[in-house]
């Protein structure tokens, strides 16, 4: 059985990012248009300088595009303020990053917890969370360790824990791979499809070829332009199998 996704979560229209720096004008990105649809894992890929990481800047809704739509579940986005942009982003994107940015002097609860402070909700709901989160990547047992007690895959799997608390819709990962050694990289990728499959949004910043191939799509971004946008794998929905 197929599940077939009809409407985009994320779509992206003629996408442009301009910096000025002195007199110099550099166009991160050229134009660029795609869409996500719900339940897709797919990565984004190209060398240095190709636009990848002011690409998930712009999906993050951590920058806005000089030009162009960026319409997300549905909602243009691409021009709202500062303010507005953070509450998208703590309600529908979760971060994962290639440092973990875990605070070191505080447990696994504590960092997983740590947004839900942000949203102003209790102790005991964001302790129960927490929990909660930490058990869904494997790590519920060592909840009271803290950064420096743990392996770099498991420092992962606590920053991973941490982008789910809040119930995002999409899972944005930058490089979440690129400290960990083969065999710890391949497991983060693994706990990756698991979440997919249970119907999490994953897109993923990466210049590896053999990490991109463990997605179901790949785009490839050169010069701030689109270069491929490739099929690899069966888009399937939650409990569903390709075939």
């Amino acid at each position: 059985m197929r599940l077939f996704f009809m409407e985009p979560m994320i779509e992206l229209t003629e996408i442009t990012r301009t910096y000025y720096l002195g007199k110099q004008t550099v166009g991160a990105l050229k134009g660029v248009s795609f869409s996500i649809k719900e339940g897709e894992y797919v990565a984004i890929m190209g060398p240095s300088g190709s636009g990848k990481s002011t690409m998930m800047n712009v999906i993050g809704c951590l920058d806005s595009p000089t030009s162009g739509t960026y319409l997300l579940n549905g909602n243009d986005v691409s021009k709202l303020s500062d303010s507005h942009l953070a509450a998208v982003r703590n309600k529908e994107i979760g971060f994962v990053f290639q440092s973990f940015n875990l605070l070191p002097r505080a447990d696994c609860l504590a960092n997983v917890a740590l947004p839900l402070v942000y949203a102003g909700i209790s102790r005991r709901e964001r302790n129960k969370r927490a929990m909660e989160a930490l058990d869904k990547v494997g790590l519920a047992d060592r909840h009271f360790h803290k950064p420096n007690e743990l392996s770099g895959g498991q420092m992962q799997r606590v920053a991973i824990a941490r982008a789910l608390i809040n119930r995002p819709s999409i899972v944005l990962a930058d490089e979440p791979t690129g400290n960990l050694d083969t065999q710890t990289g391949e497991e983060i990728m693994k706990l990756f499809g698991e979440l997919q499959s249970t119907g999490h949004t994953i897109i993923l910043v990466t210049h590896e070829e053999d990490i991109a191939e463990m997605s179901h799509r790949v785009i490839r971004l050169r010069d701030g332009v689109l270069e491929s946008d490739e099929r690899i794998g069966e888009l399937v929905g939650p409990g569903t199998s390709a075939i």
